[in-house]
């Protein structure tokens, strides 16, 4: 973000608005031959901008709000087999620093919790808007879900690694 986003970012606590935000998955199947994709109707989350314009915060994903369209594949994610929703209802990503690198990207240091697992994962936001009352930002993260004990793959037919799309809409309050 540039200097005049630093300004416009002002400092103190964002959170989430959920009906603007998406959260999706997608992961090559059928030997890479299919993209699966599926999306989650439940997140929820909240920042604290700093006077540096630096920031942390926290995202929560509702595990078993998982829709893909195919009644069968969602039964089956939410399973043992995958997000095991019974045990563990939420991944939640802890954003312990995101930092300003250019105009429209910040660079997000932080921890991913699924299954009970909790890793490390660093990647680069683009700002798609900014102003004095919202920000909004996109990203593209690659996850190995054998990392948080996603082994799954019957037959070889799951490719890795899974991409999650990120488009996240947050509100001064």
């Amino acid at each position: 973000m540039a200097d005049s986003t630093k300004t416009a970012l002002s400092a103190g606590h964002w959170a989430l608005d959920a009906a603007a935000s998406s959260v999706g998955i997608r992961n090559k199947s059928m030997w890479g031959l299919v993209t699966v994709k599926a999306t989650f109707a439940k997140v929820s989350g909240e920042g604290e901008i700093l006077a540096d314009g630096s920031a942390s915060g926290t995202l929560t994903i509702d595990a078993a709000s998982v829709a893909s369209g195919k009644s069968k594949l969602d039964t089956h994610l939410r399973s043992a087999d995958f997000f095991d929703v019974e045990k563990f209802p939420e991944f939640t990503f802890a954003a312990d620093r995101v930092v300003p690198k250019t105009a429209d990207t910040a660079e997000v240091s932080g921890r991913l919790t699924i299954l009970g697992k909790t890793r490390p994962l660093d990647f680069t936001a683009r700002t798609v808007a900014a102003g004095s009352d919202e920000v909004a930002l996109t990203a593209e993260v690659e996850v190995d879900r054998s990392e948080f004990g996603m082994t799954w793959n019957r037959g070889g037919m799951l490719g890795s690694p899974t991409t999650v799309s990120l488009s996240l809409r947050f509100v001064r309050g």
